[in-house]
């Protein structure tokens, strides 16, 4: 079988995430510490215990997500005996969950991963005012009719496509009133629903200019090496492996659309027959309605790990 070990985005969050993982493994603890003594801050704490108004806000998802992912791969790596660049032959992540592949599979360290994340968190909240903008979910309409409610929302203010999950399943993102708008065009193109989704920012559209600007900065001075396995990029839907291709397409990927549903499809046409998820439970579901025959793990708690170690 081959295999793509892949990584959730934002929403994925919840207080006492890794905490269980933290008590029975000195891998998973060691993960927690470096992230912590990257961002002089105590983030493990606010991930075990919130509250969780704290853990929301994207500069603290974002670097937490990815720490749990890295630290469930960490113990099946250490304590499991199974290592990524033996079993997977791609990796990809949703959104920030990239940066979380990039780490997975060597391009980035721990430490400057959870760095970046913390700032792109940050850039992405400042810029755009609080109340100004919105991201919906559009369910039951395809990928195209999606675009086309949003064009049509928008009206001279900006509203896109922000991610494209599934087949029936399309997030668009932008101001809103914008979006407000795509909702209702949407429904009458044939949307079972149209929902406003409870985020801070617009992500994933041309409002994340002034984030993409500061991302290309911090990009710039990051050390990105060649990953052990190709990531295939959320702006492309493409295997990618050089160094300043990824650092283009990562500064791309905060304007553009994640291109979700066709990396799936991309990974099966190019092989991958089973998807492992790290830290989470929300792409496994993606991927059975994109790619039905596939095979779906997901690996959160320690009983997880272990099953899969004697299995993969």
């Amino acid at each position: 079988m081959a295999r793509a070990f892949i990584f959730p985005g934002q929403g994925s969050q919840s207080v006492g995430m890794g905490q269980a993982l933290s008590l029975a493994s000195a891998a998973a603890r060691e993960v927690f510490q470096e992230v912590d003594d990257a961002l002089g801050q105590n983030l493990s704490k606010l991930m075990f215990e919130g509250p969780e108004a704290d853990l929301t806000l994207t500069e603290n998802a974002q670097p937490a997500i990815m720490a749990n992912a890295i630290a469930a791969l960490r113990v099946l790596e250490k304590e499991g005996g199974l290592l990524l660049a033996d079993k997977a032959a791609y990796v990809a992540g949703h959104s920030l969950g990239e940066y979380t592949a990039l780490c997975a599979a060597g391009s980035l360290g721990l430490a400057e991963t959870a760095r970046l994340l913390k700032l792109r968190g940050q850039a992405m909240q400042a810029a755009v005012p609080v109340g100004e903008g919105a991201m919906a979910a559009l369910l039951g309409l395809d990928f195209e009719a999606a675009v086309k409610a949003a064009a049509e929302g928008a009206q001279g203010e900006v509203c896109q496509a922000a991610n494209d999950n599934a087949p029936g399943q399309v997030v668009i993102s932008g101001h809103k009133a914008a979006v407000e708008r795509a909702i209702e065009i949407a429904k009458g193109l044939g949307a079972k629903r149209g929902m406003l989704l409870p985020v801070s920012a617009p992500f994933h559209c041309s409002l994340m200019a002034p984030a993409a600007e500061k991302m290309a900065e911090a990009l710039a001075g990051a050390n990105i090496a060649a990953p052990f396995v190709p990531v295939v990029a959320n702006v492309t839907a493409a295997p990618v492996t050089d160094p300043a291709e990824i650092r283009r397409l990562l500064v791309e990927q905060v304007t553009g659309t994640v291109r979700w549903r066709e990396s799936v499809l991309a990974m099966a046409d190019l092989g991958v027959d089973g998807f492992v998820e790290f830290g989470g439970k929300v792409l496994g579901p993606m991927i059975k309605r994109i790619a039905p025959d596939a095979a779906t793990l997901s690996l959160v708690s320690m009983d997880d790990i272990e099953a899969a170690a004697k299995t993969l």
